[in-house]
């Protein structure tokens, strides 16, 4: 599913228009049509609704959902702020609600006759949805800072109002609506991946407005959100004559004393995703630990501080893929050990963990990273390795963009909706997982699993957002039988079998 800015949203409206040849208020209709419906479902008709309806096109479709709701049987007091100031749109949609006998409309142009409207069981929010371009004040800043303190459910339509579509750097936060829940039109908006802006946003949902076709195939955009729909497509079938061979040989360096966990689950996420072969490079004196645990792992261990130098027998071309990082830890000797590595240029390359936290500490290495290597950072690695701190979600998937970029590499950055991008500049969100993931060993799971896909063949772009979304979508359904407190890392790999069978079947 695409994602597009606020103002290719504004374009694909145009489109849609044109292709159909509908008016903007047709438009408007339909989309107030598909919010009603899903509003409907949220609220019983004996609860009471405050609908706010703002000047623009977004107070335009909230009058639009009042009427139908009034209509429907809902008791709905609507309240219209700035009349004289109504785009076209909105005021055909209010000259339609007036005409309905058991509306109840007030006209506002000042807070403070708010007061009067306490107490209502929900407040749907049109004030201003993605068009705003500029901080809420005055008037309008009044009613945000006062539906923020009402008890009611609030219900913002497109965007919490206040909330820019992407970028909120310079925004007045204290002015934006903390929405229960957001309804966005068609498409998810930038700023519902982004974790300073959880605060406004709740929970959110897509209403289909059914945008031409047409107009969204024809509209480029380096963003997406990925869905099972999406990911089914990639999988590959297993031939009845396939061997192990045939899904490949994976090389996992891993784990040092006291950190034998990070291989042992790394390793487990492997196994558990199809690899043919899959080889653990760790210290000899820990090769009882992994071998007892993960006996399905061959060990290839070393007695040195170094997990490899120029004269070490072991071959990197010799294997599908490689993965370095989980529980390595850092120092000169892990330094020197990648710096080698690196020069060996590897392909499919996974750097997670350690080792990024030794490319933040010897940034030279940087300049060695195979063309196409993907590195799996949680956020404040990522800024170690950047090389400076960013001060929101969105100042950090612009530089891990860029980073991509100038370096040639993949970013898998992971978070709530972890985004995998590409050396071209896409970015792609990822729709699965859950706050119970959020635990030391995730992120080893998700290692493993990448450096499987990548040794049964699948390309770097797939294999990320593959493996994120199957890391995902384990943690899901291991929460059948845990909770969000309670999942463990092992948790997800044993529900990648679950994972798999469910988008086998879907697909």
């Amino acid at each position: 599913m695409k994602i597009f800015t606020t103002s290719q949203i504004k374009d694909l409206d145009a489109k849609t228009i044109k292709l159909e040849g509908i008016t903007s208020s047709d438009l408007m209709d339909r989309a107030a049509l598909a919010l009603f419906k899903r509003i409907a479902e949220e609220i019983k008709p004996t609860e009471t609704i405050l609908v706010i309806a703002g000047p623009g096109n977004n107070g335009g479709d909230a009058l639009a959902i009042a009427r139908l709701l009034i209509k429907a049987g809902y008791q709905v007091q609507t309240i219209v702020c700035n009349l004289k100031t109504l785009s076209n749109d909105a005021s055909i949609q209010f000259d339609r609600l007036q005409e309905v006998p058991a509306a109840r409309i007030t006209c506002l142009k000042q807070a403070e006759n708010l007061s009067l409207f306490e107490g209502y069981d929900y407040i749907i929010d049109g004030l201003f949805g993605s068009g705003l371009n500029r901080p809420l004040e005055g008037f309008y800043a009044e009613i945000v800072h006062w539906m923020n303190l009402q008890d009611a459910v609030k219900i913002s339509i497109d965007l919490p109002s206040g909330l820019f579509g992407e970028d909120n750097r310079m925004n007045i936060h204290e002015n934006m609506v903390c929405a229960d829940l957001v309804l966005g039109l068609q498409f998810p908006r930038l700023s519902f991946f982004l974790a300073e802006n959880e605060r406004y946003i709740k929970d959110w949902e897509l209403i289909d407005i059914t945008i031409h076709p047409q107009a969204i195939k024809e509209t480029a955009t380096p963003f997406s959100f990925t869905k099972m729909e999406d990911i089914c497509p990639m999988l590959k079938k297993r031939s009845k004559f396939s061997h192990k061979g045939t899904f490949g040989k994976g090389l996992l360096i891993a784990g040092s004393p006291g950190m034998m966990g990070a291989a042992i689950l790394a390793a487990k996420g492997a196994l558990r995703s199809g690899i043919g072969l899959l080889s653990v490079r760790i210290p000899a004196l820990e090769t009882a630990i992994l071998q007892t645990a993960v006996p399905e792992a061959i060990v290839d261990s070393y007695d040195s501080g170094f997990f490899y130098e120029t004269s070490d027998p072991i071959v990197p071309a010799s294997f599908s893929a490689i993965a370095v990082g989980p529980g390595i830890r850092t120092g000169d000797a892990q330094a020197s050990s990648l710096e080698n590595f690196l020069k060996e240029c590897p392909d499919n390359l996974i750097l997670d963990a350690d080792a990024l936290n030794l490319l933040s500490e010897n940034r030279k290495l940087l300049k060695l990273l195979p063309k196409n290597t993907i590195l799996t950072p949680h956020p404040k690695e990522f800024d170690r390795m950047a090389g400076t701190p960013s001060q929101s979600g969105y100042e950090r998937l612009r530089k891990a963009m860029d980073f991509a970029h100038e370096y040639q590499v993949y970013v898998v950055l992971k978070g709530a909706y972890t985004a995998c991008i590409t050396p071209e500049g896409h970015c792609s969100f990822n729709s699965t997982g859950n706050p119970g993931m959020a635990t030391g060993g995730s992120g080893d799971i998700l290692t493993g699993i990448v450096v499987s896909l990548l040794a049964q063949g699948y390309q770097a772009e797939e294999a990320c957002k593959i493996g994120v979304y199957l890391h995902g979508l384990s943690g899901d359904l291991a929460l059948d039988c845990q909770s969000q407190e309670s999942l463990l890392p092992s948790d997800i790999a044993q529900n990648l079998g679950k994972a798999f069978n469910l988008l086998h079947k879907k697909h």
